[in-house]
C-alpha cells in the first residue's frame, strides 16, 4: 500500500475565496479564520484572492468562474444560510451544495465547502470563531489538503 502524503502547507498555492455578503457579521469572521489559516500555513497574502458575492445562492457561479480560469489550486466557499419560516432555506441550501458539487465534478478544481446551514444566528456565530471553532479555517485547511492531493494525482512523479 502506498498512500498519498497529506500536505497542509499552503506555501506554493494560489487560493480563491468566494464569500457571501449576506450575514456579513458571520461571513467576515469566517473569512478572517480562512485567511489566517492560509497565511499560518505559508500562503502569501497576494496568493489569496477574495471574491465577494451578494449571498449564498451566488457562490457557485462565482466559484465556477474562478475555477475555469486555471489560475487557482483550490477555491474556498464561505457563506451562511439561516433557517427561517419558509422553504427558502431548503431551496438555497440545495442550490449551493449542488452548484459546488458540479464545479468540482466539471473542473477537477478542489472547492472546499464552508457554507454554514444553521437554525439560528447563535449557531452560526458559534461556528464562525466561537465555541465550535471557525469553519472558515476548517474549509481553508480542506482546500489546501485537496489541492496537494489533486496535484499529486494529476502530475507525474518527479
Amino acid at each position: 500500500m502506498k498512500p498519498f502524503a497529506i500536505r497542509r502547507d499552503a506555501t506554493d498555492l494560489r487560493i480563491a475565496v468566494v464569500v457571501a455578503r449576506f450575514n456579513h457579521l458571520i461571513t467576515v469572521r469566517m473569512l478572517e479564520g480562512c485567511v489566517e489559516l492560509l497565511v499560518e500555513r505559508g500562503a502569501a497574502r497576494d496568493a489569496i484572492d477574495v471574491a465577494w458575492v451578494p449571498g449564498a445562492f451566488e457562490i457557485p457561479q462565482a466559484a465556477r468562474s474562478l475555477a475555469v480560469t486555471g489560475r487557482y489550486d483550490a477555491i474556498v466557499t464561505l457563506g451562511v444560510v439561516i433557517r427561517g419560516g419558509t422553504p427558502h432555506f431548503d431551496y438555497v441550501c440545495r442550490a449551493v451544495t449542488d452548484g459546488v458539487r458540479e464545479i468540482v465534478r466539471d473542473t477537477n478544481v478542489p472547492v472546499a465547502f464552508g457554507v454554514l446551514t444553521t437554525d439560528d444566528t447563535a449557531q452560526a456565530l458559534a461556528r464562525a470563531g466561537g465555541e465550535h471553532g471557525n469553519k472558515g479555517a476548517e474549509a481553508a485547511l480542506a482546500a489546501v489538503e485537496m489541492a496537494h492531493l489533486v496535484r499529486a494525482v494529476v502530475e507525474p512523479p518527479r
